[in-house]
């Protein structure tokens, strides 16, 4: 899936999502591979002498206040980074679920980068950038050139861009947040040990058929302890299972879900019947890549 431009933040979807262990320091090493939806956030920038955020849209309720945003956060640390960087006012429209799985604050502030990268004529593996990107978020480096990657460590370590084939999908959020904080504690992850070689990825041609097979294989570990926290999510995967999808999974920490298609159409059926049976939930076709 082409980046449609630098202020595009699309949602990241973790089609899986291994957790190795607990590491001294309190935070977790994963193993996971990540794609891109067609569907996200969407931001502007202006330049001027002073940062500012202005936040709307129709989830811009959820996002709390803006002087917290990783928007803000993002555009410090790489202030701190470049003497000199020319900054100005971002406007955030955000369309995204918070605290959904789906890495929207993340997303929101790798654009962020991005526009400010343009804005200063920097490039997107200048290590300044990618230091600032890192100490925003462990979701935000991977997020910075939004393709396909296997994203390993803590977030930091990330896979040459894959090669997959598209993959139409429903996304489906039941309306409840889940803390990421809260979703590990359930885990109650052990100590970090000596792993297995992850998967490789890389190896995988454009059969999407091959590469459903592979995902069916593999997990979300954080699937089981976020149904603990919120049942409705387990109703969610249950609802995109009974519509003849090819795999259904939850994303990140939850609670959105996703289920792949063998067809846009399929999904974009799916998705108006999903919507219209529950008219409370978040419901969107899209495709991921």
């Amino acid at each position: 899936m082409p980046l449609r431009d630098a202020g595009f933040a699309p949602a990241k979807v973790n089609l899986t999502l291994h957790v190795l262990g607990r590491r001294a320091d309190g935070y977790h090493e994963i193993e996971s591979l990540v794609v891109f939806a067609d569907v996200g956030d969407q931001l502007a920038f202006a330049p001027g002498d002073t940062l500012a955020l202005d936040v709307g849209g129709p989830t811009a309720g959820s996002a709390g206040a803006a002087a917290d945003n990783l928007v803000l956060k993002a555009a410090r640390a790489l202030a701190e980074r470049v003497e000199g960087l020319r900054l100005g006012r971002f406007t955030l429209e955000k369309r995204l679920p918070v605290a959904a799985g789906l890495g929207g604050g993340s997303s929101d502030a790798a654009a962020a980068l991005r526009l400010l990268a343009r804005e200063n004529g920097l490039a997107l593996d200048d290590m300044r950038l990618r230091a600032a990107a890192q100490i925003t978020g462990a979701d935000v480096p991977v997020c910075v050139d939004p393709r396909p990657r296997m994203m390993r460590g803590i977030g930091e370590l990330l896979s040459d861009p894959i090669g997959l084939p598209e993959l139409p999908a429903v996304l489906v959020n039941p309306g409840v947040a889940v803390p990421t904080r809260d979703v590990f504690a359930a885990l109650a992850a052990p100590a970090l040990a000596a792993s297995d070689r992850a998967q490789d990825f890389l190896e995988i041609n454009a059969d999407a058929a091959a590469l459903v097979s592979i995902l069916a294989s593999r997990r979300n570990d954080l699937e089981t302890p976020a149904i603990r926290l919120q049942g409705i999510i387990a109703d969610v995967l249950v609802a995109l299972q009974d519509s003849g999808c090819l795999l259904a999974r939850m994303s990140g920490s939850g609670a959105t879900c996703f289920g792949l298609f063998g067809s846009a159409a399929a999904a974009q059926d799916v998705a108006r019947r999903l919507q219209a049976d529950h008219p409370g939930w978040w419901v969107r076709a899209t495709q991921f890549g």
